[in-house]
């Protein structure tokens, strides 16, 4: 066994030192691994050491500095949102509306991004409100454009509502503060006058209705106080004008092409409001006019103002017209309710004065010795303050539309109100200041005048005496009062003139104060009536009774008399006669005179009627020395000729003003009335024409001449120089007269015309009287009117002589037939009865027997029949 061991030992050996060889290499191996291993470990660590800690630190460091500076830079904003608050109360100290909004509006979007914190979250309503204060200090600042419209501050308005997207709320508000602007407005001035005026510092003026406090103002300060509410309104008007004005300029700035996209929808926006802007403020124009009416018509109808002065009345209705003017032009209005208000005034006014007008007429006419009023010679009416107006015309008439037409030529009166005074001045400041300005000089000064035109003294100067022989050569012209281009001799002067006894004075008009003050009158009320269309007639009217009372005055004081009614000249023509009557019936108070008092026409007609007036005690009308008071007959006469002169050259004013129905009245007062007026010196002559001659005497001188003579004559009779030596006794007179007042042409000849055809008609009436009469006393009767006609002719230059066939078909008459007779007797119905039978009788009566004679006397009672 042991053998067997070690055998097999011995047999193992080599495999078995094999084995520990490889056991040996593994343990060395092994070995080295783990110093591999422990340097590797030793490495890493110190690698781990050495780089990744200290790396990784930094970057972790780095991104805590980066959250940290993010929370400063939230804190900075923070503090900054904070102190805000501060900066906005500056920019609205500043009034910088759009950069406060633009403020607030970036603020609440930073609050919102910050709304985590817990601070920010109350910063957020805090802007909020502070937001609506800035809303609220807009509203006032929107409000004060209402008064003064200043453009840089208005824009800046407009640019904050923009941005907070509240453009339309803005127009609405803004036509709030306008309303709410005029209402404070009239108050306030209304209340100032009210309380000056009532003295005590008394309050319940302060809680008066507006209305109510209009009817305490007094009568001194209502133009004052009318004038200043008027400038207040206006300023009103005008900042909402120059409002409208910047509304349509910034709507040119913007109309330029929006570009597309998310701008378009924008710029649509835009139109919306845009349109919705104009709308409102054209809408609104009509609203603030209506407004200023009604607060001005309270004004207006809170006073009673019938017993104004006049003048001031026409500032009144001054400032009420410019006022309409304004309106037109503001929004092309026609202003019914101011026109309606000012009618009732006016109206009410109107009657009253014009009544008052008519009893100082009376007084005037009672008190108007008829003596001539010394004006120039020259005298126009527009010379007269009372016609001033006509020059300027600043009726309302022109409306803006007219003036936007004509704008394109460049007339610098064709400004509107708003354009005159769109920086500075009120249009009512204006007239108050231009009153002061006028004079006026239409009367001549003793005897001179202190004319330019006219510096030789002589030619104005109103005497005969005076005038040298080579001025006598320049003569004034009749018609227009000018010295002819070439001298006239005086031969022609004394030709064609010799019954105009005023050669050589200035044909200065002959009028009196009266007139003058009719005149006067007549301009008071066309002013009225170019500033109130609505009433022209009620005026016209009332211009047409001044002319009818003056009319009536000079005939019931010069011309009634029932002489000449029998006469059967005809002198009043049915026309005149029909006016006189149909004044008397509208407009003389026939009760006045104590006749029938009270029996008819009510209180109410009477009212509107005058009584008749009175000759004054001054005015004598039945002296022969003064020709019958013929100087006051041809004052007053001509005065009325003059008056209705002057109405004639004002028909075409008036008939601009008169209202298209009532147009007939006018053409019917001037055909009937006005145009009669000349009419009038026929019946007023005559009377001085039928007494300033003797004709009585003539029939007595005819009654003792002998006609049955048997030889022809050659000297004719006593009667014809007597009646001549009148005439020219008439002729002297006349001349005297002549010498304190001008008798026009037409008067002398209407006298001379009279005086001739009432001599020709005693003559006619004389050789009526004639009982026996034989041929050869017909030809003295013809010698006898020859002799007369050739003397008369040199006295007079009126051709032919009046009524000269008359007398000289009733001579003729004498040597007519029986048949003719009878013809005769048919077509000459303008001798009396008793003429024609006297032909018949005398001349016929010697060779017709006395059946023939019968037949003719029955001829001419049946010719008198019908008269009877």
């Amino acid at each position: 066994v042991s053998k067997k061991v070690a055998d097999l030992i011995l047999e193992k050996q080599p495999s078995y030192v094999k084995e520990l060889e490889r056991v040996t290499a593994l343990q060395s191996n092994l070995q080295l691994a783990a110093v591999i291993c422990t340097n590797a470990r030793r490495q890493l660590s110190v690698s781990k050491e050495g780089f990744t800690e200290a790396s990784l630190g930094l970057l972790a460091n780095q991104r805590r500095r980066q959250l940290l500076t993010g929370l400063l830079k939230s804190l900075r904003t923070i503090k900054t949102l904070q102190r805000t608050d501060v900066r906005l109360s500056e920019m609205l100290e500043e009034e910088d509306y759009p950069g406060a909004i633009q403020l607030c509006l970036e603020c609440q979007k930073a609050a919102s991004t910050f709304k985590h914190y817990s601070c920010i979250s109350e910063l957020n309503s805090k802007l909020q409100d502070t937001l609506e204060q800035i809303e609220e200090q807009l509203d006032v600042a929107l409000s004060k454009t209402c008064k003064n419209f200043d453009v840089s501050h208005y824009t800046k308005v407009q640019l904050a509502y923009t941005l907070l997207g509240k453009t339309q709320t803005a127009m609405d508000q803004l036509h709030m503060h306008f309303t709410q602007a005029i209402h404070n407005t009239v108050f306030q001035v209304v209340l100032g006058y009210v309380e000056l005026c009532a003295g005590n510092a008394d309050t319940k003026f302060q809680k008066m209705q507006y209305k109510d406090l209009c009817t305490h103002i007094t009568t001194d300060s209502y133009i004052p106080c009318l004038t200043d509410l008027c400038k207040a309104l206006w300023e009103v008007m005008l900042s909402y004008h120059r409002t409208m004005e910047w509304h349509e300029e910034q709507d040119k700035q913007e109309a330029a092409p929006a570009p597309d996209g998310a701008a378009a929808a924008k710029s649509d926006e835009l139109v919306v409001d845009r349109s919705y802007v104009k709308k409102k403020l054209e809408h609104g124009l009509t609203r603030i006019w209506q407004d200023v009416q009604l607060k001005v018509k309270a004004y207006i109808l809170g006073t009673d103002m019938s017993n104004f002065k006049y003048d001031d009345f026409i500032v009144v209705l001054d400032v009420i017209s410019k006022l309409m003017q304004v309106g037109e032009e503001f929004c092309g209005s026609k202003s019914e309710v101011l026109q309606e208000s000012i009618k009732r005034q006016s109206v009410n006014y109107f009657k009253n004065y014009h009544r008052a007008r008519l009893e100082e007429l009376r007084m005037f006419l009672e008190n108007e010795t008829w003596e001539l009023c010394p004006v120039k010679s020259n005298f126009n009416i527009a010379q007269l303050h009372e016609f001033k107006f006509m020059g300027q015309c600043r009726s309302p008439s022109v409306s803006p539309s007219k003036q936007a037409t004509s704008s394109s030529t460049p007339a610098h009166e064709e400004l509107s109100l708003f354009q005159q005074y769109l920086q500075e001045g009120n249009p009512f400041e204006m007239h108050i200041e231009e009153k002061e300005e006028e004079t006026e000089d239409v009367l001549a000064s003793n005897g001179y005048e202190s004319d330019e035109l006219e510096k030789s003294v002589y030619q104005d100067y109103d005497s005969d005496s005076d005038v040298p022989e080579e001025l006598k050569q320049d003569f004034v012209d009749e018609q227009t009062g000018d010295a002819p281009l070439k001298s006239v001799s005086r031969e022609t002067i004394r030709s064609k003139k010799k019954s105009d006894y005023n050669l050589n004075k200035t044909n200065a008009p002959i009028l009196t104060n009266t007139t003058l003050n009719v005149i006067r009158l007549v301009g008071k009320y066309m002013q009225m009536m170019s500033i109130l269309k609505p009433i022209a007639f009620d005026v016209i009217h009332c211009v047409s009774q001044l002319f009818d009372y003056y009319l009536y005055a000079v005939y019931t004081f010069f011309g009634r008399n029932d002489m000449y009614e029998s006469s059967g000249l005809g002198l009043i023509s049915s026309r005149l006669r029909t006016t006189l009557n149909r004044i008397q019936e509208n407009l003389i108070d026939m009760e006045a005179l104590g006749e029938n008092a009270g029996v008819h026409g009510p209180a109410e007609d009477r009212k509107e009627k005058v009584p008749s007036p009175h000759l004054s005690q001054l005015v004598v009308l039945t002296n022969s020395g003064t020709l019958y008071g013929l100087a006051q007959r041809v004052v007053a006469t001509e005065s009325l000729v003059f008056l209705a002169e002057q109405f004639e050259s004002l028909q075409s004013h008036l008939d601009t003003m008169m209202p298209a129905a009532k147009k007939p009245f006018l053409q019917q007062f001037y055909s009937q009335t006005v145009s009669t007026a000349s009419e009038l010196r026929k019946p007023i002559y005559w009377i001085v024409a039928a007494k300033a001659i003797d004709y009585e005497q003539m029939l007595l001188l005819m009654s003792g001449v002998k006609w049955d003579i048997r030889e022809i004559m050659s000297q004719h009779n006593v009667y014809v120089d007597v009646l001549l030596k009148e005439f020219e006794e008439f002729n002297k007179r006349l001349g005297d007269v002549s010498r304190h007042v001008r008798i026009p042409l037409p008067v002398s000849n209407v006298l001379w015309e009279h005086c001739i055809r009432l001599a020709n008609r005693t003559l006619v009436e004389g050789y009526a009287n004639v009982k026996k009469c034989s041929n050869e006393g017909r030809a003295l009767m013809q010698l006898d009117f020859q002799q007369f006609l050739m003397k008369l002719e040199k006295l007079t230059d009126m051709r032919p002589i009046p009524d000269k066939e008359f007398v000289e078909t009733y001579i003729k008459a004498y040597y007519l037939t029986e048949n003719d007779m009878e013809q005769f007797i048919k077509n000459h119905r303008e001798y009396s009865m008793k003429q024609l039978a006297n032909l018949v009788n005398v001349c016929l009566g010697s060779h017709i027997n006395k059946k023939a004679r019968q037949k003719l006397l029955a001829a001419i009672d049946d010719i008198d029949r019908p008269k009877r």
